[in-house]
């Protein structure tokens, strides 16, 4: 039998508006029309408009990084839940994007967000303010306590790491930059007061410190043992000065008790397709519940 939604939909071309159907209950109007529709996952959709009939490699990687940034967030989604984590430490959380993104995604633990710059911690802190389980720390974690400069005015690139030569020909706005002290913290010496009141923690590490997440990882010393699952942008292709390589940074993940259970591109060179940094997803076996067998 057609429902009054088809009928719906069915009548609107006589009135000069398109329709592109997606399924049971979904479907995309608009008097322009020319929409495209990619499935993502389960209910997921992504629309998008008409594409040139004659498309460049370098417009394709647009949609690739939208792709592989939403299959990214449901996977972490998805382990969080199978993991029953209870507290994401957002380590590098700029103005609480994660955040925001995990609550969307349906995450309802407690959320612990470091951020030093202070215009994005400003950011940070009004996306946090109505949510009772998340937490925001106003400075950057490392390898020890200390204030080290941070350069600054690179967006959501900040970083505590000079650019490489490769990542100067790659951004022009490493060209511009100042700096700013920021104080520095253990990992190892906030988490009793981060997880302070949770029963029985599960906690799930996320960094993204434009090429210190290796230094954050060492300030967790024997606590990186408490995590479930970690997440840490590995680099391919050098960005920062000192930044460790992908194959020595999830060496030294898997080192300590973790597996990958997903690796997404985050970035692309346009012209040679080459990744430059991926989302490694990883978690600690053991640490499954035991009805996942």
């Amino acid at each position: 039998m057609t429902t009054v939604f088809r009928k719906a939909l069915g009548a609107l071309p006589r009135l000069g508006v398109q329709v592109l159907d997606l399924g049971p209950g979904a479907a995309v109007v608009s008097r322009r029309g020319g929409y495209t529709a990619t499935k993502m996952s389960g209910d997921s959709w992504m629309v998008g408009g008409k594409r040139p009939r004659t498309r460049t490699t370098a417009d394709g990687w647009g949609l690739h990084k939208a792709a592989a940034g939403d299959l990214c967030a449901r996977h972490v989604a998805d382990l969080l839940a199978n993991y029953e984590v209870n507290c994401v430490f957002d380590v590098g959380a700029n103005k609480g994007q994660y955040g925001r993104q995990l609550r969307e995604l349906g995450y309802r633990g407690r959320i612990v967000s470091f951020e030093p710059v202070p215009d994005a911690l400003a950011r940070l802190r009004k996306s946090a303010e109505r949510d009772p389980e998340w937490r925001v720390y106003p400075f950057a974690l490392g390898r020890s306590e200390s204030f080290e400069d941070m350069h600054l005015g690179w967006k959501t690139m900040n970083s505590l790491l000079q650019p490489s030569a490769y990542g100067q020909r790659r951004y022009k706005r490493f060209t511009d930059t100042r700096k700013e002290q920021v104080r520095i913290r253990r990992l190892d010496e906030v988490m009793d007061e981060a997880l302070e009141g949770i029963a029985e923690p599960r906690p799930y590490l996320k960094m993204d410190t434009q090429g210190f997440d290796m230094e954050v990882f060492a300030g967790a010393g024997r606590r990186t043992a408490d995590f479930v699952g970690m997440q840490s942008e590995v680099a391919v292709l050098q960005l920062y000065e000192g930044s460790p390589r992908m194959n020595e940074a999830i060496a030294a993940y898997e080192d300590a008790g973790f597996a990958i259970t997903g690796m997404y591109p985050v970035t692309r060179e346009k012209t040679t397709g080459r990744v430059v940094e991926f989302d490694c997803v990883m978690a600690r076996a053991a640490a499954a519940p035991s009805r996942q067998g």
